[in-house]
């Protein structure tokens, strides 16, 4: 018989994707340092190893670390392209690759953010993409454009990419798809404290920190207006009349447009935990948009009476897909990516200052105040958001 005759595995494929992705493994060793080192044995076993260096904490009198384990998934934005089902011509291999690139930072992000906003420096991150098809999924211009794109997400964050599974699920998954997920090994710095929200309160101040797009969510949304438009995902985003930051993703096309890269948080995140600044919260505006600010369940209003330019793609989805400003806001980011919250005007300067800094636009955008309910008020919009509508 010959090799596999009764295994409808595709070894071949599946060993070529792996060394693939343990080369790119490889190329991230060296990312974590401040918090330890692979050993010589690198990448490849059953279980990696990872020597995380104990001293700072021994020596700031810490008797336990404070870590997490978190895993998430992209969802169905690397399905967001020309040619699966909007008959239009499908990515070249040079369209394909910067696709697929920005694909990998957007994998990063979706699991580094939400870490970054309870303080936490992701160290480890582990990849999970099972498929029916991994000959066809991983082909040459998906593996160097994705694991470029991951590993240098990994640079920006400062992990290292330890692990990861690429099973073939044959009759569980489409034909020519791939699921995007992982998790993350994360911890709070040696002489540091979660930032858990327990400190929020009225009268802090809110600074909103730019996103990029709509980053990994509402793409749902998003796929369907795809669906309705002539041109599909190869429509051109017209300019908006949001000011420098709506002319910024104007004339592209639409595909990429929504699939900018997400803006990596955890750098920004550490620089604000290492300071003296009063940050009592951090939220990154994620799925429920604008919801997302009113998380806490303490009773509180969150007065918005500043906001940060919207990008084109913005206007052009609430335009072409008959939304309210309201619906936008309890879908998308409407170009907020985190929302900080601290103590004083003074520290909310300062953040602004820090992000600017770290290249992120951002603005004071307004104050915490006492409520008898949840809500979020914007001002600019005259629309409030009610704990009705959000279960969260």
């Amino acid at each position: 018989m010959g090799n596999h005759s009764f295994d409808h595995v595709n070894y071949d494929a599946l060993d070529s994707a792996k060394k693939a992705f343990r080369a790119a493994c490889e190329r991230t060793r060296e990312f974590a340092r401040d918090y330890g080192y692979v050993p010589p044995s690198g990448f490849g076993s059953s279980a990696n190893v990872f020597s995380l260096d104990l001293k700072p904490f021994l020596t700031s009198g810490a008797d336990s670390l404070q870590v997490t384990l978190l895993p998430e998934g992209l969802g169905t934005s690397d399905d967001a392209r020309p040619g699966l089902d909007d008959g239009q011509t499908p990515l070249n291999d040079s369209e394909s690759g910067q696709f697929w690139y920005n694909i990998g930072i957007k994998t990063v992000a979706v699991m580094t953010n939400d870490a970054a906003a309870s303080g936490m420096q992701t160290v480890l991150i582990s990849l999970y993409l099972p498929s029916s098809t991994p000959e066809l999924v991983f082909n040459p211009v998906f593996m160097k454009g994705f694991l470029d794109g991951f590993v240098e997400g990994c640079r920006q964050v400062g992990c290292v990419y330890f692990s990861g599974e690429t099973p073939q699920l044959k009759g569980k998954l489409i034909e020519g798809k791939l699921d995007i997920a992982g998790a993350l090994f994360g911890l709070i710095p040696a002489g540091k404290k979660p930032i858990d929200g327990t400190e929020l309160g009225a009268g802090d101040t809110i600074v909103f920190v730019e996103s990029s797009g709509p980053h990994d969510n509402g793409f749902t949304t998003l796929r369907q207006l795809a669906a309705k438009l002539p041109q599909g995902y190869r429509t051109k985003i017209p300019p908006s009349g949001s000011g420098s930051r709506g002319m910024a993703d104007s004339g592209l096309e639409y595909w990429q447009a929504i699939n900018a890269p997400t803006i990596l948080y955890t750098k920004f995140a550490q620089d604000l935990v290492r300071s003296d600044v009063g940050v009592t919260n951090l939220e990154p505006i994620t799925g429920h948009g604008w919801q997302k600010l009113m998380r806490s369940k303490k009773k509180l209003r969150y007065v918005v009476e500043q906001m940060l330019p919207v990008p084109a793609v913005f206007d052009f989805v609430e335009r072409e897909n008959g939304m309210s400003k309201r619906d936008m806001l309890k879908v998308f980011n409407y170009g907020v990516g985190l929302a900080v919250f601290v103590r004083s005007t003074e520290d909310a300067a300062r953040v602004v200052s820090m992000a600017e800094t770290n290249g992120l636009r951002a603005c004071v955008a307004g104050r915490v105040e006492v409520s008898e309910k949840r809500e979020v008020v914007v001002k600019p919009l005259n629309i409030t958001l009610s704990e009705d509508e959000f279960t969260l």
